[in-house]
């Protein structure tokens, strides 16, 4: 379940990094908050509580704060709606201003017109004070709340072109043309809602993730209860019901398949391509798609415990979470607007004081604050967070945290578990040799012998049996030996199949497979003797098994090295099968037979030296995932591991390591370009403004763009696909 003392609070309003600040501050001044974050991008803030407390206080400090703030369980706004408002009032800006810039763009065709003064002013005062009324609402409430935003920036400056428009009109002779400015506060004021449209269009993009993670939840199900099947409503069914999914339905709820036989298509919650099949006894994701079978599935997870729930919580937290380079905007941000009022006033008085028309001083400090909207530097971080994590969603990569997200980029070590990480974690045959007897023969009496067990030994020379093609009957008279192995008839003979134990019990020797016995143990192999017992007990074969390498191991560890990343084995199995696992992959780097407590001392001295991603799964790999600077949880593996680490791979497929740490480069690289352009924009156009080398107008194109390009360039991470082989 979420933490009680979390909470995510919706915020409408905020329109720069300013408003975010602002908001931030608001909510962390409120006793018993312990921390709040705000995200421009996603319009959220994530607030941490010391004890439980009434939201309402919290949504008291938003809006005193000038904005608005909904309770954290109210069901989310179609943003739908409020895109078409303003593109509505997008358009009606765009034809209001186009006749006022007409004159400005035929005068290089050597056209000279210009409309009657009362007609610029008809068309650019609706634009103004109408379609403008935002600007000024939202400006209001950050002067009541002492504080600056973009708003009041847009709002001082075309307010200062109209009003000079009005004075320069009044004073003009009767019958003359004064040089007026209504189409740069017009003009100004469509730009800056022409970006603020495509900024929103843009941010739903980011969001994409969490809504199509959202809309694989079923609204219904059907459930069977004494042999009758009824169609309910997911929150009327309970632990342990029996949910009927016909062919080509989503699992409603996380279950166990007690009848039938399918396959679930889980690409869209694992990133798993392929169908995986199901029957009785295996478990099933909600979400997830059934393919050609009718099954039936017993509920084990509902609601918020179930894994889609929790996969959607570790987006959404990941979002919503602040990057430790986000702390730079943040500060800047505080001064910003106030900054830019300051240099605006300089402009003003400076163009005054070297003898410019008080027209042209207004005009250029009018550029001044339209030029410095700080919204891209609001939105270059989290835009880049969200669609660099929702692109990694969509491949089964969830990055927990955006501090794990940054710190990826610099990751120099990469420190493997073995057991169910880079090995299957079940044994399987890997090497076999008769005694006088040929191989296949040994293994078709082993396999008669363990036929019907469910031992894990027993399972992987049945398996080697189907792969050899080999047809297995069944043992008579099979009886387990306790802690030594197992004992049958077949085609008359009396066989075992054991450990060393019962090879000494039986009085037998290793005889011509000792070198072979030696070598395998030395591998870290699990030996078993096949025995026969007669009037002279005699060895019949060897068979060793081992942990198998996971499809694709080998290729994540080569990945790896090519990008200078160094791979590091770290098990509690002995030196042996870690240097067979090692040797197989590549790995020169090995730690065996490391006790659980001391998993996490050896990543601290790794660390040392580099920055270390630590790759587990199990509940004693817990500790090393919390100690390494990132800490990255293979599917499959427990709660445990998934919540101490900060990145989780919902599929057991190693190759994900080097797409994780490529997708987190990929965006801090998004991150760091969008600052660079942000900053860019500011640094050279307010200076430009500054000189009267920037009109309103070109000014309000590049506030525009500057928030659009920042948004677009941050979407280029949804084509993002892990590296092919």
């Amino acid at each position: 379940m979420p933490d009680a003392l979390t909470l995510e609070l919706p915020i409408s309003g905020m329109t720069c990094a300013s408003c975010a600040g602002r908001v931030e501050r608001a909510l962390n001044k409120v006793d018993g908050v312990k921390q709040a974050s705000v995200n421009l991008a996603s319009e959220r803030a994530h607030v941490e509580l010391s004890a439980a407390m009434d939201p309402g206080r919290l949504i008291a400090a938003v809006e005193q704060a000038g904005y608005t703030a909904s309770l954290p369980d109210a069901p989310p706004a179609d943003p739908a709606p409020a895109l078409h408002r303003e593109r509505l009032a997008l358009a009606a800006a765009l034809l209001l201003a186009l006749p006022l810039v007409a004159p400005m763009l035929v005068q290089p065709l050597g056209l000279d017109w210009m409309l009657p003064a009362w007609l610029q002013w008809v068309l650019a005062t609706p634009v103004q004070f109408i379609l403008g009324a935002r600007f000024y609402v939202a400006a209001f409430k950050a002067v009541r709340a002492r504080a600056g935003n973009m708003d009041l920036l847009v709002a001082l400056g075309t307010s200062a072109g109209y009003g000079l428009s009005l004075y320069e009109w009044a004073r003009a002779p009767v019958g003359g043309m004064p040089h007026l400015y209504f189409e740069a506060s017009a003009v100004v004021i469509a730009l800056v809602l022409l970006g603020k449209y495509l900024e929103s269009r843009a941010k739903r993009q980011t969001a994409t993730a969490i809504r199509a993670l959202e809309q694989l939840r079923p609204a219904r199900a059907v459930r069977l209860q004494e042999g009758v099947e009824q169609d309910v409503a997911i929150g009327q069914l309970r632990l342990g019901d029996h949910v009927v999914v016909r062919p080509g339905e989503r699992f409603a709820v996380d279950g166990q398949v007690l009848e039938g036989r399918s396959h679930a298509d889980e690409s869209l919650i694992s990133g798993e391509s392929l169908p995986v099949p199901k029957q009785a006894g295996d478990r099933v994701i909600g979400g997830a798609i059934n393919g050609e079978g009718r099954l039936v599935v017993a509920a084990t997870a509902l609601g918020g415990e179930s894994v889609l729930a929790k996969i959607i919580r570790l987006v959404e937290d990941a979002q919503a979470a602040k990057a430790p380079i986000q702390k730079l905007v943040d500060r800047v941000s505080q001064v910003f607007v106030p900054a830019v009022l300051v240099v605006a006033l300089l402009t003003l008085v400076g163009w005054w004081l070297q003898g410019a028309p008080l027209e042209t001083a207004i005009i250029n400090a009018v550029a001044v604050l339209v030029i410095a909207c700080p919204c891209a530097l609001g939105l270059a971080t989290p835009a880049a967070i969200m669609a660099g994590t929702g692109a990694a969603a969509r491949h089964g990569i969830l990055i927990k945290d955006a501090d794990a997200l940054e710190r990826a980029h610099a990751v120099n070590r990469v420190v493997f578990d073995k057991t169910g990480t880079l090995t299957s974690g079940s044994p399987t045959l890997v090497h076999l040799k008769g005694m006088g007897e040929e191989d296949t023969r040994v293994l078709k009496m082993a396999g008669s012998l363990q036929r019907g067990s469910e031992h894990p030994l027993a399972r992987a020379v049945l398996q080697a049996c189907e792969q050899r093609g080999i047809d297995v009957q069944t043992a008579q008279a099979v009886q387990a030996l306790g802690g030594r192995g197992v004992t049958g008839t077949v085609d008359g003979r009396t066989l075992a199949l054991g450990n060393q134990r019962l090879l000494r019990e039986w009085g037998l020797d290793e005889g011509t497979l000792m070198a072979d016995a030696h070598a395998w143990e030395g591998e870290g192999r699990t030996l078993s003797w096949l025995l026969e017992q007669g009037p002279q007990p005699r060895v019949l074969g060897l068979l060793a098994f081992g942990d198998s390498l996971k499809p694709g191991a080998d290729i994540a560890v080569a990945q790896l090295a090519a990008r200078h990343i160094s791979s590091h084995l770290l098990t509690g199995d002995n030196q042996g099968s870690a240097r067979v696992v090692a040797q197989a992959l590549g790995i020169t780097d090995v730690h065996a037979q490391v006790l659980p407590a001391d998993k996490a001392a050896t990543v601290m001295r790794l660390k040392a030296d580099g920055v270390v991603a630590m790759v587990g799964d199990g509940i004693n790999d817990a500790p090393a995932l919390a100690a390494a600077d990132i800490g990255i949880a293979m599917g499959g593996g427990t709660d445990v591991a998934m919540q101490a680490a900060g990145i989780t791979l919902m599929r057991g497929d190693p190759r994900l390591v080097p797409a994780a740490l490529d997708i987190s480069r990929r965006t801090y690289a998004k991150i760091r370009q969008n600052l660079f352009w942000a900053f860019v924009y500011n640094l050279v156009g307010i200076p430009l403004a500054a000189f009267g080398l920037l009109n309103p107008v070109l000014a309000g194109a590049a506030m525009a763009l500057s928030s659009v390009s920042v948004v677009s360039n941050a979407l280029l991470l949804k084509t993002w696909k892990p590296e092919k082989e």
